[in-house]
């Protein structure tokens, strides 16, 4: 039944009349079903009872013959009882047997080649010393009365039986769908506006209880789901701004060094008589701006494959040693700034160059903003199953309202921004990325002098190593 068809069938149709219809076309089914499979069993039932007295009566006859009977006795002993004998000689002639046959065959004249059994019909033969050989044969046909019987009593039956149970149904399903009136004007009365009213049913063991209680979750996580969504909503337009004050900075950041590289290339094009020291200087200049521009393309790009799910090389590490590598780098690279390094050996499962660059950008970001004779302290430590990796500086400090902005991309404090050594605002989100990447975190927690980021780690536990180290 196509789709067309089924909507004219149901269409103006009552669920009455649809569920007692079907449950008749399913009844009715299962009927034919069954007296199908019962039609079926007593038909091969039948043939195997032939089969069985084929077999019996060619086993008696193969005793006559082996106690010397032959020629009409032997017909004589096993005709009968719905099985025909013919004894054949070896020209296929009828030497002795029933004249007639089984109802419904032509009779055969005494000296006519006998035909083969026909379709349907079982056969046994049995060879007789003199030449001759015994046919035992029964047809089929005589169960056809038997069938005939049994689906005329099959048919009649089920049609009263079908009758029967629509009658039974109308009124059971009169009786049971009439709590659904109720259901329904309180349907109604929540689709006019009281969305607070509910079904609430007493009991939620039967179907319509279960319905009622389902129509009642229904509107639940209708409620829900829009409360969902106006926060998606929300969400989405803060994204919104996020991503258009992201793409403002971004601009506003790559604004200055493209300008100044596109003025000195001007410069160096309009002057190209200049003094060598004059061109040197801008073209060292110049030098500076591309690679500020390309410094803050690259933490961008950076940013973005952390967040699209970059691999991590992940192996056995010690957090102590990496942290005192970077302390060396940044001490060649700030000869001013002190830093010390505190902490036990602390093994964790993470990528080392990963974990380095966090460590990088954190040493950076108290480079920038603390004193440039300052110490900043690099202390390790485990708290129960955590590697805790916290980097203090002496410097002003985050104040406690900024404390989540500074993990935002293209951020900087006010102070920093006044600072030409202030960075592009990418060092603190790219660390913060990293650490979560390898199922951490990275946040700024308090302390009474400068500014604490404390960076955790799931810390391997004592005697443990990773897998193929």
């Amino acid at each position: 039944m196509t789709a067309g068809l089924r909507a004219r069938w149901t269409s103006g149709r009552s669920l009455r009349f649809r569920v007692t219809a079907l449950v008749l076309v399913v009844v009715a089914l299962a009927l034919v079903v069954i007296g199908v499979a019962v039609d079926l069993s007593l038909d091969a039932q039948l043939r195997r009872d032939q089969q069985s007295r084929l077999d019996d009566r060619a086993t008696r006859a193969g005793l006559l013959v082996a106690a010397g009977t032959t020629g009409a006795p032997l017909v004589e002993a096993v005709d009968g009882q719905g099985i025909r004998a013919v004894l054949l000689d070896a020209a296929g002639r009828r030497v002795a047997g029933s004249v007639d046959g089984p109802p419904g065959r032509p009779p055969m004249r005494p000296g006519r080649p006998d035909r083969p059994p026909r379709d349907g019909e079982l056969a046994r033969t049995v060879a007789v010393p003199d030449g001759t050989r015994l046919v035992l044969t029964v047809d089929p046909a005589e169960n056809d009365d038997v069938l005939a019987r049994l689906r005329a009593v099959m048919i009649g039956v089920g049609a009263l039986g079908l009758a029967a149970v629509a009658l039974a149904l109308l009124a059971v399903v009169r009786v049971a769908l009439r709590p659904l009136d109720d259901m329904t004007a309180l349907a109604r009365d929540i689709a006019g506006g009281e969305r607070g009213r509910r079904l609430r049913p007493e009991r939620t063991d039967t179907e319509l209880g279960r319905t009622a209680a389902a129509f009642d979750d229904m509107l639940d996580a209708l409620e829900d789901a829009q409360g969902r969504a106006e926060d998606a909503a929300a969400e989405a337009r803060r994204s919104e701004v996020r991503t258009r004050r992201f793409l403002s900075d971004a601009a506003h950041e790559l604004r200055t060094p493209v300008t100044g590289v596109q003025t000195l290339a001007e410069s160096l094009v309009r002057q190209p008589d200049a003094d060598l020291a004059r061109r040197e200087r801008i073209a060292t200049t110049l030098v500076r701006e591309t690679r500020r521009a390309g410094a803050l393309v690259a933490d961008m790009l950076e940013l973005a494959r952390i967040e699209d799910g970059a691999p991590l090389d992940r192996r056995e590490v010690d957090l102590a040693e990496l942290a005192a590598a970077e302390a060396e780098r940044t001490a060649l690279l700030a000869p001013g700034m002190t830093v010390q390094v505190d902490g036990p050996p602390t093994r964790v499962d993470a990528d080392p160059a990963r974990i380095a660059q966090i460590l990088a950008n954190l040493l950076e970001n108290a480079r920038r903003h603390g004193p440039a004779d300052g110490t900043v302290r690099i202390e390790v430590s485990r708290d129960g199953a955590q590697a805790v990796v916290d980097v203090v500086d002496e410097g002003p400090g985050i104040p406690p309202a900024d404390r989540e902005r500074v993990f935002d991309r293209l951020v900087r404090l006010d102070d920093a921004r006044s600072r030409d050594a202030g960075g592009a605002g990418l060092g603190l989100p790219i660390a913060r990325a990293l650490a979560r990447a390898h199922g951490g975190e990275l946040r700024v927690v308090d302390t009474e002098r400068g500014a604490r980021l404390r960076l955790t780690l799931g810390a391997l536990r004592a005697g443990e190593q990773k897998e193929g180290l």
